[in-house]
């Protein structure tokens, strides 16, 4: 890992302090960005790989598993805009929260969205371009060809 990026991993260590884990051998290219609410957390597990533009953020609980990678400007939210009443602005109406589980051993691709409440199991592979906004099972590949199918490994 690069001077900057050393520098970039202290830095949300300092401003997020223990709401941010970084296990062992965490590594990035490029920038990354993460946010993390007076509630929220991510926890990143051993041998997690960030390419570059990684961005979290979390008003309740990010996870990524051991030997996770991620391509280029994939995207996590934990939270999402409340939009009931139709008298109030948007931006007035809170947010409510779920949190993100990715499990061991994942492939994340470019421009990947994960959206508040999803589970990914251990070993899947989520296309490039894909949004996830619903559970992934272990041992699964998803494909945005596919329309967000999902087909068991072999």
């Amino acid at each position: 890992m690069t001077v900057k990026r050393l520098i970039q991993k202290f830095y949300y260590k300092i401003i997020f302090g223990n709401k941010v884990l970084f296990g062992d051998n965490f590594r990035s290219r490029g920038k990354f960005s993460l946010f993390i609410d007076k509630n929220g957390s991510i926890i990143f597990g051993k041998n997690v790989f960030l390419n570059n533009d990684f961005s979290a953020n979390s008003q309740n609980k990010i996870e990524i598993g051991d030997n996770c990678i991620f391509g280029e400007n994939v995207k996590m939210y934990d939270h999402n805009h409340i939009f009931v009443d139709k008298n109030a602005p948007i931006s007035e109406q809170g947010f409510n929260t779920d949190p993100i589980k990715i499990g061991k051993n994942c492939w994340i691709g470019s421009n990947v969205t994960i959206l508040k409440g999803v589970q990914v199991g251990d070993n899947c592979v989520i296309g490039a371009n894909c949004l996830i906004y619903k559970d992934i099972p272990s041992n699964s590949v998803v494909k945005l060809k596919e329309q967000l199918s999902i087909s068991e490994r072999k």
